[in-house]
């Protein structure tokens, strides 16, 4: 049984490493949010110690240490910009870290973090969780065997409604989250570098603070992709279901099917971290790079190849907060 620590355990995506913390038979001794609404704790550690005060929660991770019980593990679910720095702090303090996706913002925080791993002897893993999905590995093995030189025409749509809490959380924020081709594509695109190799050329459509998309040339496809927070983008039929999540990839005209199967991927991505395999800084680094050349990039027109929602209108935005 292993110790494990967590920063933001009153996030959206904390319940999943709580879940995958205590299925693969670990305990959390710690717990870290300046939020104090994390009563979902009771259902799976309710007698871990809980601070509100990074200050506290450092103290207490040092005494642990000094008392010679120190964490093995840190899994970090902060906002994205605090990665970084929350990466560093579990390596100094002795502890493999798990960090929610993206790693961090930008790709040369990557070498320096990679430097600590040395200095420290310590590993930093990446949930990857498309890759352990059980139909996305199919597609990997499918293509594998297929022609090495085939380049493959992909369709990549993403909608995830969200409403306008968003524009006033840190998620809004493009210098805090890395705005939407980071914040909600960036597993995407690891996803389809790891299957179809490396990024040739990236070109941008629209960037805003609701929609992203564009055009990716990788070593065996070509990718129009789309990505959106605005519910108004959503396909008719999938309104007319009051869904407010589509999910879309279509290779060579053909639905990839992946909408199931979600629910156990962080208790997999635990297995395969505490087993030795987890997914590295270096296997994160070619999506980061792509996340930060995105949103670095100016937008081109839309002609030649570009994804049809890129056209649609842009009249439908939410209202945008200013109560940041």
């Amino acid at each position: 049984m292993k110790d494990f620590a967590l920063i933001g355990a009153a996030g959206f995506i904390a319940p999943r490493h709580l879940k995958a913390i205590k299925d693969t038979g670990n305990r959390l001794v710690a717990a870290l949010d300046k939020f104090d609404s994390v009563g979902v704790m009771d259902s799976y550690f309710p007698e871990t110690s809980f601070f509100v005060e990074f200050e506290r929660f450092d103290r207490h991770i040092e005494k642990l240490k000094r008392a010679q019980t120190p964490i093995d593990y840190l899994t970090i679910c902060s906002p994205n910009y605090l990665h970084d720095s929350h990466i560093r702090f579990g390596l100094r303090h002795g502890a493999t870290v798990i960090c929610e996706k993206p790693l961090v913002l930008n790709p040369w925080n990557v070498e320096n973090l990679s430097e600590l791993q040395d200095e420290t002897g310590k590993s930093v893993y990446n949930i990857l969780q498309l890759r352990v999905h059980p139909d996305i590995v199919a597609l990997k093995k499918k293509i594998e065997e297929g022609p090495k030189d085939k380049v493959y025409d992909i369709d990549l749509t993403y909608i995830t409604s969200r409403g306008n809490w968003y524009y006033t959380s840190w998620k809004g924020d493009r210098v805090k989250s890395g705005g939407i081709a980071t914040n909600i594509g960036i597993h995407f695109f690891d996803m389809l570098i790891w299957i179809f190799g490396n990024v040739q050329e990236s070109t941008v459509h629209i960037h805003t603070h609701d929609r992203a998309a564009g055009f990716l040339r990788l070593k065996n496809a070509r990718v129009r992709w789309f990505l959106s927070i605005n519910e108004h983008t959503l396909p008719e039929k999938i309104r007319a279901k009051q869904q407010s999540t589509y999910r879309s990839i279509t290779v060579e005209g053909e639905e990839v099917e992946f909408s199931e199967g979600f629910k156990e991927l962080h208790t997999r991505s635990y297995e395969q971290i505490l087993s030795g395999n987890g997914f590295t800084i270096l296997e994160a680094l070619p999506s980061i790079e792509l996340a930060h050349k995105i949103r670095s990039a100016t937008t081109s027109p839309l002609k030649d190849d570009y994804h049809p929602f890129a056209s649609l209108p842009v009249s439908n935005h939410p209202f945008k907060s200013d109560n940041r």
